[in-house]
């Protein structure tokens, strides 16, 4: 059987790169994240009924520059993810797959995730 050097399927270098593949990556991450959230949403929960000592232990490290961050995180990732699905909710109705508008809409989802996540964590310190 002959053997040919080809690629049997395009490959990455075919294709220039997005915002919309950056996008889409960063949404399944963010799923991703949101899961571990909610795994460590689990456990703080555990904490509480667990008794006062371990609830102490957990809310110290949160409230470490470690969870802090990992906080901050979620919620990005949090916001992110809602704002993208509700941009995948027009694309179910079958709005918004222009180029421009898709790159429109891209960005503006990134914009509208940083402005609430700074704006929640902006309320927590100033309570």
């Amino acid at each position: 059987m002959a053997r040919y050097e080809r690629p049997l399927s395009p490959h990455l270098d075919v294709y220039r790169w997005e915002i919309s593949n950056t996008l889409s990556i960063l949404h399944r991450a963010t799923g991703v994240m949101l899961s571990f959230g909610a795994i460590a949403l689990v456990g703080w929960l555990m904490s509480v009924v667990a008794g006062p000592q371990a609830y102490a232990a957990l809310n110290s490290f949160f409230a470490g520059p470690v969870g802090g961050l990992m906080l901050f995180g979620w919620t990005f990732c949090f916001f992110y993810h809602l704002c993208n699905g509700i941009r995948h909710l027009a694309w179910d109705t079958g709005r918004g797959f222009e180029k421009e508008r898709a790159r429109m809409t891209g960005w503006l989802v990134v914009v509208v995730a940083i402005v609430m996540t700074l704006g929640v964590w902006i309320a927590v310190f100033a309570a």
